[in-house]
C-alpha cells in the first residue's frame, strides 16, 4: 500500500492506520515541493512530518515539529537581526543565487537572518544532517532512508523526486514560495495562480514508480499545494492512471477541514469542494467521503466521519480506504 502525503491530512490518518494497513507493508510518498534551502540547509516539512510521526516525536498539537523542541538557535537569530538592525521576514537569497550550489534547492533559498520559519534545535539537528548527507554526494532518498533507519521508522518513507521542484505562489504583490506566502505571511495575499517550476524536468525515482505500482491512497492533503507538484510530473500522473487509487476529501461539500485548499483551488480554476476535489484527481477510482457530504460523484463513494481528531478517527477513516479499496478491486 502507497500513501501520497502532504501537510497534515494524511499524516492524521496515517497516525491511525496501523491496525488496518500493516506499516512494514506500507510506503509513504511525500512531498516536496514545499522544501526550502534556509540559511544553507534543506528543510523538507512535509517528509519531516512523516519521519517524525514514525519516530513518535511529532507534535501532534501543531502537527509540525518536535514535540516538546526548545528553540535557542531560533531565538537568538531573531535577537541577532533586531540588534543589528536587519530587516526580519523572508530574506531570498540574489537571483544568481538561486540556481547555484545544490540542484535540489533551487528556487527557494532564504538567508538565516532573522529566520522566518521557526526550527526547534532537535528539529534543526535533521535538516543538518540532511544537507550533509546531500553535500556528500548522497541523493535526497538516501538521506531520507539514512534518517528513517535513525528514527526507528516501519513504514518507507520516499520524497517524491530527487530533482528540484518548488511551490511558487503567484501574488499581485510577486512571487512568494508557499512557505513565504503560508507560514511569514499567513496566506493572507491574493492568490493569482501556483507554479510548480521545476515540475516539467523532474522526475520520480524509480523507488516511487515502484511504490506507485501498488494501490494508492491520497489522504485528505491539500489537492494543490501538498499533492499538486507531485502529479504535475508526467511519469508520476502517468502511474497513477494505471494504479487503484482512492482518495479522502480534505471537504466536506464546500467546508474545508483545515488550510489553504479552499483559497488555492479557486485561484488555480478548481471550485473549492468535494466536487472540485473529484475533478482535480481524474485518476482516483473512488472516494472516501464525510457522512454529511452528499456530493454525487461518478465513482464508488464510501461514507463515514472523516473528522480525524484522535488516532481512533483515523483508525475509522482507514478502515473506510479498505472498504473502497475493496470496491475498486472487484470491479
Amino acid at each position: 500500500m502507497t500513501f501520497l502525503s502532504g501537510g497534515t491530512g494524511t499524516p492524521k490518518l496515517l497516525a491511525g492506520a496501523d491496525a488496518v494497513f500493516a506499516p512494514q507493508e506500507t510506503t509513504v510518498v511525500a512531498n516536496t515541493g514545499d522544501d526550502i534551502e534556509l540559511g544553507g540547509h534543506l528543510v523538507c516539512p512535509d517528509v519531516d512530518t512523516v519521519l517524525f510521526l514514525e519516530g513518535d516525536l511529532l507534535d501532534r498539537d501543531s502537527w509540525w515539529g518536535i514535540e516538546g523542541d526548545t528553540a535557542a538557535t531560533h531565538e537568538r537569530l531573531q535577537v541577532l537581526a533586531e540588534a543589528a538592525g536587519l530587516d526580519s521576514g523572508p530574506r531570498y537569497l540574489p537571483d544568481d543565487k538561486q540556481t547555484a550550489g545544490r540542484e535540489i534547492a533551487r528556487w527557494r533559498r532564504f538567508s538565516a537572518v532573522a529566520e522566518f520559519m521557526h526550527i526547534g534545535d532537535d528539529d534543526r539537528a535533521i535538516h543538518l544532517t540532511r544537507t550533509g548527507l546531500l553535500d556528500e554526494g548522497h541523493t535526497l532518498t538516501d538521506a531520507t532512508a539514512t534518517l528513517a533507519a535513525a528514527l526507528g521508522a516501519d513504514r518507507t518513507v520516499l520524497p517524491m523526486s530527487d530533482d528540484p521542484v518548488a511551490s511558487l505562489v503567484h501574488t499581485p504583490d510577486g512571487i512568494q514560495h508557499f512557505q513565504e506566502w503560508w507560514v511569514a505571511h499567513d496566506g493572507d495575499p491574493p492568490v493569482e495562480d501556483v507554479e510548480f517550476r521545476g515540475a516539467t524536468e523532474a522526475e520520480p525515482t524509480d523507488a516511487v514508480l515502484d511504490a506507485l505500482g501498488e494501490p494508492v491512497v491520497i489522504g485528505p492533503s491539500n489537492p494543490v499545494t501538498s499533492i499538486g507538484p507531485m502529479v504535475a510530473m508526467d511519469r508520476f500522473r502517468a502511474a497513477l492512471e494505471s494504479t487503484p487509487v482512492v482518495a479522502v476529501s480534505p471537504f466536506v461539500e464546500d467546508r474545508v477541514f483545515s488550510g489553504p485548499a479552499a483559497k488555492l483551488m479557486a485561484a488555480t480554476g478548481r471550485d473549492p469542494s468535494t466536487a472540485g476535489t473529484a475533478e482535480a484527481y481524474p485518476f482516483a477510482d473512488a472516494f472516501v467521503l464525510d457522512s454529511d457530504d452528499g456530493t454525487e460523484l461518478d465513482r464508488p463513494v464510501v461514507r463515514t466521519d472523516t473528522a480525524m481528531e484522535t488516532d481512533d478517527d483515523a483508525e475509522r477513516v482507514a478502515r473506510a480506504v479498505e472498504r473502497a479499496l475493496s470496491e475498486v478491486r472487484s470491479v
